[in-house]
């Protein structure tokens, strides 16, 4: 028996048209630094992507699934390109402005980046990859920018503004799409070998936003305003632009503004009520705020992701200023919501801290499993270690660009039945929390026994003189590998690591104590902000650290 219902394709132009016209009111406001932010309704911002598409369509022949790459900020001209090119049926690539050049250029190649809007400021960044992008036909230049860097250059030059001035703005005859056609493409940090695509679909994005909008986990509604520090290009800001538009929530956005000080001021001006960013990016702020305090008290909720966060800076950013840090698991590859970590029912205080540092639960559509290292499939029992694999609508089921360009499907990313293997070590509890103990690259095995990098670098975190920690495996000739220490120290405090031994020593087992150890004045990060593990092991293998060791 077949159903009833109306067969009506998921698309971002749905979300678009329904943000536009029935959130037309709600606003994307968009930080300039000094002086008025830059305010837009989201039915100007609808009818300026309506100018966009056509501009695209008609001045630079975008007609089919060309990429069209984004070299942006988070501000609402990001936030116009997000609509216009899925919804006219190209696909959006985001571009990771904190790539290496050399990735940044492979991956706008990879992909066959048609055209690239691009905010000025980022010129410099731009202007050199140009002779080196064989496919980029058009650049598009928004906001303030030294244009003389983009003089010879072989693509032709647009102004943003210039492209959409006079264009109509009340109607684009969309394409009625099919919901599984891709909408965007992004690619993974590349940490291990080049980055690896992930085309989303209309479809997956449009229930990946649902379920961001759902009350347990981000809970958007009209009466929030959220500000994505999160930035656009990593994993299309966790969904975050899309669910707003859909379920009308107003948006506070960066721009190039990230560091702490201006973070902390936008914030107090314009009271954002739900944020999302990864660990370091709070870690900035608690030490901003603590140096000169300010009104956080209009967040109801912060989710952090990325990384897993350190539970010292979660008490200390609620203890301190009221700012409740949620943690969240995903990954490029899972769009990204693959859980997050609201207690159970009931719990409150204390008793609910054990269930808020893990990495929680999955919502409806992701699935979860064990895979154990021998093979099978561990129980949900709290203690069986394995290999986090996932499956559902919004994660991915290959990589875009393969051999004639169709998808493939890499034997270490994938199970033999199709579910995504993460990467990621853990445990499930009987209801259905998840604990993440490590990456499987980053375990350190001593002596037959696995010990959790993780584990060490929040431990280390929650001395009070510490500001990061970063722990990796290096070789050791009686028990293979041992842990190395990396720690910056806050301002003012003494490195005195026989005392962060001893201070670790009451809160992990002594076998797991590390010998060696270092002081860097900021530890090496990816791009996305996640410790630069890889980068630790070679400059400790190419002797450029200077190591003390402990017994």
């Amino acid at each position: 028996m077949l159903s009833t219902m109306q067969d009506v394709p998921l698309t971002v132009t749905r979300m678009l048209l329904h943000g536009a016209v029935v959130h037309g009111d709600a606003k994307v406001t968009t930080w300039t630094g000094d002086g008025e932010p830059l305010r837009r309704t989201f039915r100007e911002v609808g009818a300026r992507t309506i100018q966009l598409a056509h501009a695209l369509r008609d001045e630079l022949g975008v007609v089919g699934d060309q990429r069209v790459g984004t070299l942006m900020w988070n501000n609402s001209d990001h936030m116009e390109a997000y609509l216009a090119v899925p919804s006219m049926g190209a696909v959006l690539h985001t571009l990771n402005l904190r790539l290496p050049p050399e990735q940044l250029a492979y991956i706008i190649n990879h992909a066959a980046d048609r055209v690239i809007i691009v905010n000025g400021s980022l010129l410099p960044l731009l202007a050199p990859l140009l002779p080196h992008l064989g496919t980029v036909e058009h650049v598009v230049v928004a906001g303030p920018g030294d244009r003389s860097l983009l003089e010879g250059c072989r693509p032709t030059v647009h102004e943003y503004e210039e492209l959409l001035a006079g264009r109509p703005d009340d109607a684009f005859d969309w394409p009625e799409l099919d919901e599984r056609e891709a909408a965007a493409l992004c690619y993974t940090s590349g940490t291990t070998g080049d980055p690896k695509g992930v085309a989303y679909s209309h479809r997956s994005v449009y229930l990946h936003a649902m379920e961001v909008n759902a009350a347990a986990s981000f809970g958007l509604t009209p009466a929030d305003t959220c500000l994505p520090v999160v930035p656009m290009f990593h994993v299309n800001a966790w969904g975050l632009p899309f669910a707003c538009f859909m379920a009308g929530t107003s948006m506070l956005m960066p721009d190039r503004f990230l560091q702490p000080a201006p973070l902390a001021d936008m914030i107090e001006a314009e009271k954002p009520t739900v944020s999302g960013g990864v660990p370091t990016i709070w870690a900035g702020l608690l030490t901003e705020l603590d140096a000169r305090p300010r009104d956080m008290s209009s967040f109801r909720t912060v989710i952090v992701g990325g990384a897993a966060c350190p539970p010292a800076l979660m008490k200390n950013l609620e203890d301190r200023h009221g700012v409740t840090l949620v943690q969240a698991w995903g990954m490029t590859e899972t769009s990204p919501l693959g859980s997050m970590a609201f207690p159970p029912l009931g719990m409150t205080g204390e008793e609910a801290w054990p269930w808020r540092i893990i990495q929680g639960r999955p919502p409806a559509g992701v699935e979860l499993r064990l895979a154990a290292p021998g093979g099978g499939i561990q129980p949900w029992d709290g203690e069986s270690t394995g290999e986090v694999e996932v499956r559902g609508p919004w994660i991915t089921a290959a990589y875009y660009g393969g051999a004639a360009g169709e998808p493939f499907r890499p034997e270490d990313k994938f199970s033999e039945d199709g579910w995504l293997r993460t990467g990621d070590v853990g445990v499930i509890f009987p209801n259905g929390f998840l604990k993440l103990t490590d990456r499987s690259k980053d375990v350190i095995k001593s002596g037959g026994e696995w010990i959790s990098s993780v584990e060490l670098e929040n431990q280390l975190m929650a001395h009070p003189g510490v500001a990061e920690a970063a722990v990796v495996a290096v070789p050791d000739e009686k028990w293979g590998e041992r842990p190395l220490a990396t720690v910056v120290m806050k301002d003012g405090v003494a490195c005195d690591y026989p005392a962060l031994k001893a201070f670790l020593g009451e809160r992990v087992a002594r076998w797991q104590l590390p010998e060696r150890w270092t002081r860097m004045t900021t530890i090496p990060k990816t791009s996305v902000g996640k410790f630069d593990k890889k980068v630790l092991r070679r400059q400790y293998a190419a002797g450029e650290l200077d190591v003390t060791v402990v017994p």
